[in-house]
């Protein structure tokens, strides 16, 4: 049976035991990922507390991280989403993100219902993809694909 929680402490509680056991047997999110059998976007999120896991992949996640029956159980309720409780983000690599939406997000609205018409890009049916690429400048640059379902509104 599918629940949801209401109460995001039950699963912030449960985000933190997992990035420690995560931190204590050094692994990482790609590792977990594959016991997921799961991308490893989606398997972090999971993780982190924004998505639920199916049946075998929580109960893998739990056992990788040493996570008892009850933590399997909790990784596969539904959670109340949002990992931003202040308006403003104060970690800067989150910062950047929401100055990048201060900058370009009336852009990124203009391009896309001009190219889409009005609606909206799906979080739920949607890929994110992080890439390190090198930089020709010297350096490294980050790959961020958002890669979304376009949903259109019905009048």
């Amino acid at each position: 049976m599918v629940h949801a929680q209401f109460d995001p402490t039950a699963r912030q509680t449960l985000a933190d035991a997992a990035v420690e056991a995560k931190i204590r047997k050094d692994l990482s999110w790609q590792q977990i990922a594959e016991a997921a059998g799961l991308s490893v976007a989606f398997t972090t999120a999971a993780v982190l507390g924004q998505h639920p896991l199916p049946e075998e992949s929580a109960k893998a996640v739990a056992e990788l991280l040493g996570l008892d029956d009850d933590a399997a159980m909790l990784l596969q309720t539904i959670p109340v989403r949002g990992s931003m409780p202040n308006r403003i983000p104060t970690d800067p690599t989150m910062y950047r993100f929401y100055e990048m939406l201060q900058v370009y997000g009336t852009t990124l609205k203009a391009l896309i219902h001009e190219e889409f018409g009005d609606g909206i890009i799906s979080a739920i049916n949607f890929r994110l993809d992080v890439k390190k690429v090198a930089d020709p400048e010297g350096g490294e640059r980050a790959v961020i694909t958002l890669d979304g379902k376009y949903l259109p509104t019905k009048p």
